[in-house]
């Protein structure tokens, strides 16, 4: 069983430490928390991306991965994520952990400095972070933005987000955009990062063996040189948005053999609310799993779609519901998706529906202790939402949701945006 312990470093910088015996490796991370924005994403996103690269002792990344062999071949790799309206960058580490050193030696204390060193001490030429790295790092952003394009249903799910959340933060992407990327320089993306250092906060990872109390000290020795003094403004909740009376349609046409039907809708429940557990379980109902509504009406018994799914934007109150579909079966998906879902907020669901969906929320909860990953995933979701709900006491709250309050969340659900990408011949 994992315990987790929420401390704080220092001001606007929180630690959480969760204390398990479990793996043999231990995790650490560290993350600048900052509100999503098109001007600030891209240079935010490509941060973590150049002080990886080398620091004032490890002038590059031969230097680093020689100092993490040392420590029996551990890895920090840049991240940049979003949770809700929130971007998220910096680093994740992970060490074989201190209960399983050949000669009992500690790693914990070593891997804690050399994360603060990449955070806190990089490289730099005249002042500002080296041309070569950021133009690299630049360059290799770019690409991954323009590489968007090429897995389309999750393209797909982007362009639905932009035209659904347009004028709202979650309408950004996590890389930002090319334009605000191609745009970056040395000295700007040195003048970001300063600003994440002394603005942002910040959001440390602990999972292991080590006790809370010893990994707090480590880790605020490791960032003993963040400035101090400046307010770390967290980042606010996402404020709920109505659904328009009309859905927006939105169709684009690209070199595609496959339609890609993807509708988003608000769901007027998010993470903190007391309806959230029967959020969890309709989703699941609809379309989350392989026993939902979509999967076994939509694809497998009307051959409608090639694929049918629902999935929760955690953090933001939006649903999406992503189909693959031949061009002329379009509007019959459409038409039985929708039927599905006048038919979860009936409660025209059977019992073994609503169990089954129930089974597959709680085990993939409890199962998240059992993969260090999936275990920091939902951490930085909850510290980012300023919740303290453990996967195993949202699993409770779910078995307990009756059947009247998963009809009640679905009554809640409105159609928002209706994505298509369509054949160019289409």
């Amino acid at each position: 069983m994992a315990d987790m312990t929420r401390i704080g470093l220092f001001p606007g910088v929180s630690l959480t430490a969760v204390h398990t015996k479990k793996f043999k490796s231990s995790v650490l991370g560290v993350q600048f928390l900052s509100p999503l924005s098109a001007e600030t994403a891209s240079a935010n996103a490509l941060v973590p991306s150049v002080l990886r690269r080398g620091t004032a002792r490890h002038l590059d990344m031969e230097a680093l991965s020689a100092a993490l062999d040392e420590l029996y071949g551990g890895s920090i790799e840049p991240v940049v994520r979003t949770r809700g309206e929130t971007q998220c960058v910096g680093f994740l580490g992970s060490f074989l952990d201190d209960a399983y050193t050949l000669d009992g030696s500690p790693v914990l204390e070593q891997a804690a400095a050399l994360l603060g060193e990449l955070l806190l001490e990089p490289y730099t030429e005249h002042g500002v972070f080296c041309p070569d790295y950021t133009a690299g790092e630049r360059a290799n952003l770019i690409d991954r933005i323009r590489a968007q394009i090429n897995e389309k249903r999750s393209y797909a799910v982007k362009r639905l987000k932009e035209e659904m959340c347009a004028g709202e933060p979650f309408g950004v992407d996590r890389l930002g955009d090319e334009a605000h990327a191609a745009a970056l320089t040395p000295e700007l993306l040195w003048a970001r990062y300063q600003d994440l250092l002394r603005r942002a906060p910040i959001e440390v990872y602990y999972c292991g063996s080590a006790a809370p109390e010893r990994a707090a000290g480590a880790l605020r020795a490791a960032l003993a040189k963040l400035p101090q003094g400046g307010a770390r403004t967290f980042p606010g909740r996402p404020a709920p948005h109505a659904a328009p009376d009309v859905p927006r349609e939105v169709v684009e046409a690209m070199d595609v053999t496959q339609g890609k039907l993807t509708m988003g809708l608000r769901t007027g429940i998010q993470a903190w609310d007391d309806a959230y557990p029967a959020l969890l379980l309709l989703n699941a109902v609809f379309g989350g799993t392989t026993t939902s509504k979509l999967f076994l009406n939509v694809r497998e018994k009307l051959s409608l779609c090639y694929y049918a799914s629902s999935g929760l934007m955690h953090y933001k109150d939006v649903m999406v519901v992503s189909s693959g579909v031949d061009f002329d079966k379009v509007e019959a998906a459409r038409a039985e998706i929708l039927a599905q879902l006048s038919a979860c907020k009936a409660g025209q669901f059977e019992d073994w529906e609503l169990e089954g969906a129930r089974r597959s929320v709680v085990s993939a909860l409890r199962s998240s202790a059992d993969a260090q990953s999936r275990l920091e995933e939902f951490w930085l979701g909850q510290a980012v939402a300023g919740l303290s709900e453990s996967p195993e006491d949202l699993a409770a709250r779910v078995e307990a949701v009756t059947r009247a309050q998963v009809v009640e969340a679905a009554q809640k659900l409105a159609l928002d945006t209706v994505y298509f990408l369509k054949g160019k011949e289409a």
